[in-house]
């Protein structure tokens, strides 16, 4: 059985990996608990799409752990 994720990712591939490097480029030096407080309270993000960001990298967090097995 193939893998979705790889399929939905295939097509768009060398774009995501340049915007990656793109947004670790940007975070370099920066603080990332300081850079959410900061986008939270300037309203740029609201609590609840932290909380839903957040629940959507536990998940992968548990995806990508399964992989490693």
């Amino acid at each position: 059985m193939s893998n979705p994720l790889f399929h939905a990712l295939k097509g768009n591939q060398p774009n995501m990996m340049e915007d990656f490097q793109k947004f670790m480029d940007q975070m370099r030096g920066v603080n990332p608990q300081q850079e959410i407080n900061r986008m939270l309270q300037s309203g740029q993000i609201t609590q609840a799409q932290l909380n839903q960001a957040q629940q959507m990298a536990q998940q992968m967090q548990g995806m990508f752990g399964m992989l490693k097995r």
